[in-house]
């Protein structure tokens, strides 16, 4: 699944949109390593995100096309 897409999906951001905004400006690492909206994303990779001056990083857990707001916490945990 690509990046931006699974972002969106689980909720670490809300829109689609700035998620591609947000890898675009290089503030989403995978793997440690910058990452556009295309990467493909897999169990067991790492995704760090910049807020601001905030930090977000979790490791992925699954990957769903489709995921109800009370099972996202499975899609992911934070590091």
């Amino acid at each position: 699944m690509r990046l931006d897409k699974y972002l969106k999906v689980s909720r670490l951001i809300k829109r689609r949109t700035v998620a591609n905004e947000a890898c675009d400006a290089g503030r989403v690492l995978v793997n440690d390593k910058p990452a556009k909206a295309s990467v493909q994303v897999k169990t067991g990779d790492t995704i760090e995100i910049q807020f601001g001056s905030k930090n977000v990083k979790v490791e992925v857990l699954d990957v769903k096309e489709t995921v109800k707001k009370e099972d996202v916490e499975s899609m992911y945990k934070y590091l």
